[in-house]
């Protein structure tokens, strides 16, 4: 999918796969805006809970993102409190979808809203990330909200010891749960030309360093990047791995037209 506007090519990929699980409990979502060219959401959420009850969890996430980001007037509104109010609806039903179940679902969220003027606003929950990379480089990415993240912060873990931690799942905030979700917002003043957005589950990140996730989105097309990463995430599993997501928007220059072939130039 590609969106353009004001000069600039939004050229946009999802990509899922099953994993080594049973079961799909990911969810991912690149929405284009109905009305404004260059206004694009993109969304992913990891379920967690029961057979189905994690699917359930992620689909609330996307169905409710879809419903705001319906309504959601660029011009007017601000971007800030609609990630805001898609976060505090999604977990509202969750928890609703969890009283008439037996399942306990909850899900992660990861999301980025692109304007049409080029800036951008994040909103996550749980461990699923959204990275900035700027050509090969990562500007950012968000912190996960999960137990060995907080070891880090603390100094007591490396980032490589945190992935390979025995409780590396364990969350401490998402959506669905008794406590209210994290509300942990990022802004982008301006996306340049050559700049990439990546959300993905931990499905996916866990398998790769951020320079290498920057060497193979700058690299490559955003669907041929898309493909690699679910390649080597799952021949890096080595038959274990969890569902993976990922949504990927790469901002790219629109290119000149052609010039029209014109017969009469050579009568």
């Amino acid at each position: 999918m590609s969106a353009s506007s004001q000069g600039f090519r939004l050229n946009a990929v999802t990509g899922i796969h099953r994993g080594d699980r049973a079961y799909q409990q990911d969810q991912v979502e690149i929405l284009p805006h109905e009305r404004v060219p260059g206004c694009v959401l993109g969304i992913v959420a990891d379920g967690m809970g029961g057979k189905s009850g994690g699917r359930k969890a992620a689909d609330q996430v996307v169905m409710t993102a879809k419903q705001v980001f319906e309504r959601y007037v660029p011009s007017q509104d601000n971007p800030v409190e609609l990630l805001q109010r898609l976060v505090e609806e999604a977990h509202l039903m969750i928890k609703l979808t969890a009283i008439s179940s037996e399942e306990e679902p909850h899900s992660t969220v990861a999301c980025f809203l692109i304007n049409p003027d080029r800036s951008c606003e994040i909103v996550h929950a749980g461990d699923s990330r959204v990275y900035h990379f700027r050509g090969a480089e990562m500007v950012s990415r968000t912190i996960d909200h999960s137990f060995v993240q907080r070891l880090v912060n603390e100094g007591q873990l490396t980032e490589e010891e945190a992935n390979n931690h025995p409780q590396s799942n364990l969350l401490t905030g998402c959506l669905g749960t008794q406590q209210d979700p994290p509300l942990t917002q990022g802004h982008i003043d301006y996306l340049e030309v050559g700049d990439t957005l990546l959300a993905c589950s931990d499905g996916l990140w866990h398998y790769f360093t951020p320079k290498e996730l920057g060497a193979i989105v700058h690299t490559l097309s955003p669907r041929e990047a898309s493909e690699m990463l679910i390649s080597k995430a799952r021949n890096r599993a080595r038959g274990g791995g969890d569902n993976l997501s990922l949504a990927l928007v790469k901002v790219e220059e629109l290119l000149k037209e052609a010039p029209r072939f014109d017969p009469s130039r050579f009568r």
